[in-house]
């Protein structure tokens, strides 16, 4: 047994081991307790995916537990310039990750602890999930009013919602993974799930918004640490399993092989944005310059992430068709996003030497960005 001094702190209730892979593929049959000791949604992501895809669940369940820095989670058929707000994340440094199932978007941070429910596609059952983290929520603090819905949703207090589900079914295997709010930042998870961008027309899947709040607000002795433990031990005890964390890192090639490539894969632009369903902007501003007021009016649309058509209507008085017509072509086929915009606009103002023209087209460039 390998105990961390580091991590003794974060697991009093049980005994934590970390073992190799072969170590807990080759444990003995029944529930299996998983916790990662990584806090990077992409590689968290990965070993979902490297469990479903290579962990023998036929006669074995699995509970990996595992919690993440700062970070906007949408669902596989969502589009994220609807969900959040992508100019506050960048800002802030938060990431944005699309995960392989479907459902709404979440916010994570070290305050937000993910649940992932492995088992064959038979034994597949979100609601007794969910009742086994109330039970064990009721076992913490038993003055605690938390309830599963029909939407597979814990509400406390019948009002705010502490965890949302999503799920993936395989042909053999299958699971479903839900978060839990301890401590989560409220201001930026408020924040970023916000979106500021107007205008775009889309049969992406929306999320639906909830009044949301911590346990944390409601009982401020608990924390992450007590949460896991509790539900751990609840997991252990409905499959009759040793009291046991397993620690792995999900950043180890030699213990999951081909996670990295699965990483690589999560966090590529091509993922992120190019799965985004096709979708349309119809926007406008207005540009102030010299007392005068001009509104521009854009009308995009936007094929696995890219511009696959472009109209920008700038008042012929104010800048040349020419050049409308220039930036409108550039911009077809390239990334609907802030950086490729702009070293495309950037490009084409190095060819305009008037002065006052290269004044209004910097500020028609920077206001075309901003709707990314």
């Amino acid at each position: 047994m390998i105990l961390q001094l580091s991590l003794k702190k974060c697991f009093p209730l049980y005994h934590v081991f970390k073992v190799p892979n072969a170590g807990f593929q080759h444990a003995s049959r029944g529930g299996l307790v998983l916790q990662s000791v990584s806090q990077d949604i992409y590689e968290n992501l990965a070993l979902e995916d490297w469990i479903h895809d290579n962990m023998d669940l036929e006669n074995r369940q699995v509970l990996f537990l595992w919690r993440n820095s700062s970070t906007v989670v949408i669902g596989r058929h969502q589009n994220p310039w609807q969900e959040c707000n992508l100019k506050f994340m960048r800002q802030k440094g938060i990431k944005l990750a699309r995960r392989r199932s479907g459902g709404g978007t979440v916010y994570h941070d070290p305050g937000n602890i993910n649940l992932t429910f492995f088992t064959n596609r038979k034994k597949y059952e979100r609601m007794e999930n969910l009742k086994l983290v109330v039970k064990a929520l009721k076992a913490l603090r038993p003055q605690l009013d938390v309830k599963a819905t029909e939407r597979y949703d814990l509400l406390l207090n019948g009002i705010f919602k502490i965890s949302g589900t999503a799920a993936k079914l395989g042909r053999a295997a299958a699971y479903h993974h839900c978060t839990l709010l301890c401590s989560v930042d409220s201001f930026v998870l408020s924040t970023v799930l916000k979106s500021p961008y107007n205008g775009i027309k889309s049969n992406a899947t929306p999320s639906v918004p909830a009044l949301v709040k911590n346990l944390f607000e409601e009982d401020p002795t608990l924390n992450c640490e007590m949460l896991v433990d509790a539900i751990a031990e609840e997991y252990a005890s409905r499959h009759q399993s040793n009291n046991h964390i397993i620690l792995i890192n999900p950043s180890d090639e030699t213990e999951f092989h081909g996670i990295k490539d699965k990483a690589r894969e999560l966090q590529a632009w091509d993922w992120l944005y190019g799965k985004t369903p096709k979708f349309s902007i119809s926007t406008s501003f207005n540009i102030v310059h010299e007392q005068s007021s001009v509104e521009i009016k854009i009308n995009m649309e936007i094929k696995n992430g890219k511009i696959e058509t472009c109209h920008i209507d700038v008042p012929q008085f104010w800048l040349p068709p020419t050049m409308c017509d220039e930036l409108n072509d550039y911009l077809i086929g390239s990334k609907f996003c802030p950086s490729e915009t702009s070293a495309v606009t950037t490009a084409l103002l190095r060819t305009c030497t008037d002065y006052k023209l290269h004044n209004k087209w910097n500020m028609l460039c920077e206001k075309l960005v901003a709707i990314m």
